[in-house]
């Protein structure tokens, strides 16, 4: 306000500011003047030759009018300045820097924030950097700690408060960690058993009454011939058909292992079995060892398929199409054993195959609500912050859950921690985030992940591009296998070439004897990500040689003594091992210009598939079963799709990568592609597992190169090509570059 008195004033007193003019008499009183001409613009030339502006005095009469005038014009001007000054007060003062041309903003009482445009972080850490930042901070005397320190909240059963203490734990911890925690809370429907009513197995004169238990189980009292079917695999039930082993009605029982529990019961009510009882099938266990699982042939709470839990008054009464109808029960191996051995029937599997004695099976779990709530933390990316990799571990455990979820709750925090602090104390600068995910109700089939992915359906796929899971990392040591998505595969194979085996000097490619890749299986708690939601997805397991599986897993006997035993006592140091392989995944696939997916390693994928099904319509074509069906636009999408990968490759090529926006660019076509292979044909309520190559349902490609039913494979085999076109048109940068040769 000063400044503007003091232009105001100078302004009066400049003859030429308009036209009144203040003039001193001798008395020293001011009087006004009007200016009748200046320069010559006004005024009468005659009367004023030379141009120069001719002063009048004001007649005295008129002096008090032209005061008052003045006055009120001067309060005008003032009540003018003092409101554009109030609108203006507060905001910053610009002062220009003569010497170099800089622009300092000084705030006042309202902080300037300049738009700044994105710009590449100060190249300050090379890979070879932040490999070793990451090995110096992720040790076995870390993992020591933190695995005792996270073994002591058990049982946590989902929804439980004990399941909540941990969650609490696990965010105050991120929020140490200024990485801005949240919970994401459902309410889901979980089954368990009935205290007053205990499930029941009856043979003869026997009755046993098992502790363990399978979730989302039918209920109900099933008598019917018992039936032994090996692992409940197809072809172990087409052995129980060559053998004339009548399947209609009978109660079956297999052993786990191979496939899911919800696999196996799948399979056996397809063939007409009215119940199904699972049993253990390892010698080294208690021999009374009691078994929990689930048999949601799906994800998630399975009575919201394909929406959320977060309010059930919001959505119909709908029930998974992967519920089972029958009843399903464990065993325990010493029980299962009593009834096997007095079954008789014809042999098979070193067993007989029953078929001849009654078996009574009673299931009487009951549903209930419980409120779960999932825990995040996130470390923001600089360039790309919206785009973002997402590291997941279970929470709860039907015991001790040590391999199950303890290992990975551990990783999760050391791995936040570990890159938290390369982040504020190192200037490591990751481009994308990366978010930390602890998730609730694992054990009853991917409750929580599946509940914040059918929340986030729409946002998810064009943000998050890359789940790795952390469950199960650990079940041994000396050998090890993956699930993934092919786009994964080439970036996993160069982590192991660099992180070093827990037990040798070389590194974990060298320690590896056996095949790599597994597919991902249903019950893969990576699974929904890849299969419902098409975000590429991997999960990975350090396990015994010669072993497929953990053996105490689903047990109340995975604990800290069993694992340690599994990995001849060096359970930290292969944990911080599998700790290096997922924290340099996920660095690499925020740190590089381009997200470091490899589509060529789809095209053997896909070729495989799609020769399959071309050998099968051959073989139709040939006997005359099948004559208006062509694979000619099949084998056409498939060259689509390997023309779009190379020309995707040589604009990588092409691309200036120091330019943020081309990168941007770039990655947004990449992060389509495992999203377009999610048919757009099926419902997601019906068949949620859309992927056309993952997937589960007659939709997919090798579900088409088994079909009989010839009008349904003429149709699905038209929507899986057009699907796959999709996929290679959201490849291609343009829509003219779309080829349809």
């Amino acid at each position: 306000m000063n400044r503007m008195r003091s232009v105001f004033n100078n302004f009066m007193k400049n003859e030429r500011y308009s036209r009144f003019t203040l003039q001193t008499e001798q008395d020293g009183e001011r009087r006004v003047e009007v200016k009748l001409s200046e320069d010559g613009l006004d005024g009468d030339a005659e009367a004023n030759p030379g141009g120069s502006p001719t002063f009048r005095p004001a007649p005295r009469g008129q002096n008090r009018k032209n005061i008052c005038f003045l006055l009120v014009a001067t309060l005008l001007i003032f009540i003018i300045g003092y409101m554009v000054g109030y609108l203006i007060h507060g905001r910053p003062k610009v002062s220009q820097s003569c010497e170099n041309n800089t622009v300092y903003r000084v705030a006042t009482s309202v902080p300037f924030v300049p738009f700044v445009p994105r710009e590449e972080p100060a190249p300050s850490l090379s890979w070879v950097d932040i490999t070793k930042l990451l090995e110096n901070k992720l040790n076995s005397e870390t993992f020591t700690k933190t695995l005792s320190e996270f073994d002591k909240v058990s049982p946590r059963s989902a929804g439980s408060y004990e399941d909540s203490r941990l969650g609490n734990r696990i965010i105050d911890q991120f929020k140490q960690l200024d990485m801005k925690p949240w919970n994401d809370i459902h309410y889901v429907r979980l089954q368990t058993p009935d205290e007053n009513k205990p499930n029941t197995v009856t043979f003869g004169s026997d009755i046993f009454k098992p502790k363990g238990y399978l979730a989302f189980s039918g209920t109900g009292i099933k008598t019917g011939k018992l039936v032994y079917a090996n692992y409940g695999l197809p072809e172990d039930f087409a052995v129980l058909a060559s053998n004339k082993v009548e399947m209609e009605g009978s109660v079956v029982m297999m052993r786990c292992g191979k496939i899911s529990f919800a696999q196996k019961v799948a399979n056996a009510e397809g063939k007409g079995a009215v119940a199904v009882l699972i049993h253990p099938d390892n010698k080294d266990m208690t021999a009374d060892n009691e078994v929990y699982g689930h048999v949601h042939f799906g994800s998630g709470d399975p009575y919201t398929p394909g929406f959320p839990s977060f309010n059930q008054t919001m959505f119909p009464p709908t029930n998974s199409s992967g519920l089972p109808k029958i009843p399903a029960q464990t065993i325990t191996y010493n029980n299962a054993d009593k009834i096997l051995q007095a079954i008789s029937g014809p042999s098979g599997f070193g067993r007989s195959l029953g078929g001849i004695k009654n078996i009574t099976v009673e299931v009487n779990n009951v549903l209930g609500f419980k409120e779960i709530h999932n825990v995040f933390g996130v470390i923001k990316g600089f360039i790309d912050p919206d785009q973002y990799v997402v590291l997941g571990a279970q929470r709860d455990a039907w015991g001790k859950g040590y391999a199950r979820s303890t290992v990975g709750t551990s990783t999760l925090i050391e791995l936040a921690k570990a890159i938290r602090d390369m982040v504020e104390k190192d200037g490591f600068r990751p481009r994308r985030s990366i978010v930390f995910a602890s998730w609730s109700a694992g054990e009853y089939g991917s409750v929580g992940a599946t509940e914040w992915l059918d929340a986030h359906m729409s946002s998810l796929g064009k943000n998050a591009f890359t789940y790795i899971s952390l469950d199960g990392i650990v079940q041994g040591v000396g050998s090890f296998y993956a699930s993934a998505s092919p786009l994964l595969h080439t970036l996993l194979e160069n982590t192991l070439r660099v992180v070093k085996s827990p037990i040798g000097s070389g590194s974990l490619k060298e320690m590896i004897r056996t095949d790599l890749f597994r597919p991902m299986s249903i019950d893969d708690p990576a699974y929904p990500f890849l299969a419902a939601s098409g975000i590429p997805s991997i999960s990975f397991h350090f396990i015994s040689p010669n072993k497929e599986e953990y053996p105490y897993y689903n047990t109340l006997l995975d604990n800290e003594d069993h694992l340690n035993y599994a990995t001849s006592q060096n359970t930290a140091s292969v944990t911080a091992s599998a700790a290096q392989i997922a924290g340099q995944m996920a660095l690499r696939l925020v740190h590089d210009h381009v997200i470091q997916f490899d589509m060529t390693r789809y095209k053997k994928v896909l070729n495989i598939n799609v020769y399959r099904i071309n050998d099968k319509i051959s073989t139709l074509q040939k006997s005359g079963t099948l004559t208006d069906v062509r694979t000619v636009w099949l084998l056409h999408t498939k060259a689509s799709f390997q023309r779009a990968a190379d020309a995707f490759k040589n604009d990588v090529a092409k691309t200036d990568l120091s330019d943020p926006e081309a990168c941007r660019l770039l990655n947004d076509r990449i992060m389509r592609i495992e999203r377009s292979l999610l048919s757009p044909y099926v419902s997601p309520i019906e068949t949620p597992f859309r992927h056309l190559l993952s997937g589960q349902g007659p939709h997919t490609l090798a579900a088409i190169a088994e079909m009989t039913d010839l009008e349904q494979l003429h149709t699905q085999l038209a929507l899986a090509t057009w699907n796959l076109q999709g996929c290679a048109n959201s490849i291609v940068e343009n829509l003219w570059d779309v080829e349809f040769e």
